[in-house]
């Protein structure tokens, strides 16, 4: 399902215009990242929950050269699926 396809399924089951459906789309989405830009996690209940991780400084290797390269410590987003999502998925 892409954004589009939700923005759609949205303005379908709760009879308003696509134009209002999009918008609320786009502020879930712009309130969830902002959340995890300041490292907070965001959890929505019976679905999972997002998160931050800190990945330490590395040394990788460039798969077309074999060169080694230094890769930079950074922050990565993670999703733990909650319970009732694993259920509805593990059929």
């Amino acid at each position: 399902m892409t954004k589009s396809d939700l923005i759609r399924e949205i303005a379908a089951k709760t009879e308003t215009s696509r134009q209002e459906a999009e918008v609320a789309v786009n502020t879930i989405l712009d309130t969830m990242s902002t959340s995890l830009e300041q490292g907070n996690r965001v959890e929505l209940r019976g679905f999972g929950s997002f998160g931050t991780k800190g990945r330490r400084a590395r040394d990788g290797r460039n798969p077309k050269t074999g060169a080694q390269v230094q890769v930079d410590a950074k922050r990565v987003v993670f999703f733990k699926a909650g319970k009732e999502l694993r259920e509805r998925v593990d059929v």
